[in-house]
């Protein structure tokens, strides 16, 4: 039964049935056929699925970040990453990147801040002469860092189906998103310089002038700070700190921007009602199919595959993460974090794991998925909006990857990269 349940699902998503139905469909075997579980049970969980308190932060971040980016905080931003970073080689590519890791603490969706960025960068980077495999691969990547950075989305669901602090593993993706956007840039720098690209700025801007940049988006880079300041001293938990940060984002854009009009409200509301749907609609769906897979024992399965690497930690948790890589290149990340988490996170906690520092090794591999085929949806998504080549995406993708895994590989093997923020400011794990 558990074979035809996961055959099911690949069937759906390749003849292009949406992943949310995909998912619902796939426990057919389990909810209507033979003696198995009454059909009762499937609307219960896909109900009780979103009857939770933490998982309130999902839409009320997804809110905030729509509200800040009805402000105009993004042309703000764009240009305070030029002055970064404008002046090195590469430097359209690198303002990507950079502008990535200041969005971060505003989108939270990796998908979200590649469409934008192509969107908003791609012609520039085309003009400039550089090849458009090499312009979507700098953006498709560059947005890991997005989804690392709080406030995470894929942290947050990570939390909710792992019953980990949400507060914890946000503070937890903020060193490795720094740690990524520096990766980026360097590999970034080593490709542009064989390639001859000049920089977009043709000298280090004034500091006075970063400066002025500086202040014309604080009120968004505070955004992330604030966050994680409430978390040190408790002010609020994850899910408050989704409201405060909606009531925040009113603020800065009516009173401090003051460029939040009425009608842009009602823009950023009805994004919000589309983005917070879909997700909502893929955690409703997942928590079907993840208890078909628990009535099937595939969580057992799991433990008794991984029982065969028992006294070799870091083997069991290379092994998951190359099992959470391969599923991510064929399912969204969303459905990878309900999905697989509550497969092979016991296993790696009974192995001595953090679930801080696995989960953010989680959300960076199964978002970094979405970068590679078969499907990819960023790639998709960046590909299509550039008109760019999958081949040629492929082609120059390939740094990009390798350098990121290594990044990766680094993080597995030493946790405290990920785990010194969170053990700081809130304290050790107990």
């Amino acid at each position: 039964m558990l074979t035809a349940v996961a055959l099911l699902f690949f069937v759906f998503l390749f003849v292009s049935v949406p992943v949310a139905f995909a998912l619902a469909l796939a426990t057919i075997p389990v909810f209507m056929l033979g003696d198995y579980m009454p059909m009762t049970v499937a609307l219960q969980r896909m109900y009780g699925a979103t009857q939770s308190y933490p998982l309130l932060a999902v839409p009320f971040f997804i809110l905030a970040g729509n509200l800040m980016n009805s402000t105009g905080i993004t042309e703000r931003l764009l240009h305070f990453a030029r002055l970064l970073t404008g002046w090195m080689t590469g430097g359209l590519a690198q303002v990507s990147i950079a502008l990535s890791a200041l969005m971060g603490g505003i989108s939270g969706s990796a998908v979200a801040d590649a469409a934008m960025e192509a969107r908003l960068l791609g012609d520039a980077m085309a003009q400039r002469g550089y090849p458009r495999g090499f312009s979507a691969s700098v953006i498709a990547f560059s947005s890991i860092i997005t989804a690392t950075i709080p406030p995470s989305i894929g942290l947050i669901l990570f939390g909710f189906v792992a019953e980990v602090s949400i507060g914890r593993l946000l503070l937890g993706g903020v060193v490795p998103g720094l740690l990524m956007t520096l990766t980026l840039l360097f590999t970034t720098a080593v490709i542009a310089r064989r390639n001859g690209y000049a920089p977009e700025l043709a000298e280090r801007p004034r500091a006075g002038e970063v400066g002025r940049a500086f202040l014309s988006c604080f009120w968004a880079l505070a955004f992330p700070v604030f966050l994680l300041v409430g978390f040190r001293y408790g002010f609020f938990t994850a899910t408050e700190a989704g409201a405060i940060v909606v009531v925040y984002a009113l603020i800065v854009g009516v009173f401090m921007h003051r460029e939040l009009t009425f009608a842009r409200f009602l823009k950023a509301m009805e994004d919000s009602v589309c983005d917070i749907g879909m997700v909502m609609l893929i955690v409703a769906m997942g928590a079907v199919l993840g208890h078909a897979l628990t009535i099937e024992q595939a969580p057992h399965a799991i433990a008794v595959f991984l029982t065969d690497f028992a006294g070799e930690r870091y083997l069991t948790l290379f092994v998951v993460l190359i099992i959470v890589f391969l599923a991510g290149t064929i399912m969204e990340a969303t459905v990878n974090v309900l999905l697989i988490t509550p497969l092979v996170l016991p296993s790696l906690v009974l192995a001595g794991f953090d679930p801080v520092h696995v989960g953010v090794l989680m959300i960076i591999l199964v978002t970094m998925g979405g970068n590679t085929p078969p499907v990819g949806v960023i790639m998709y998504t960046v590909c299509g909006i550039l008109k760019c080549s999958f081949t040629e995406f492929i082609r120059w993708s390939w740094p990009f990857l390798a350098a990121m895994l290594a990044l990766v590989a680094v993080m597995a093997l030493f946790p405290q990269v990920v785990l010194f923020l969170p053990d700081a400011v809130m304290g050790p794990a107990r």
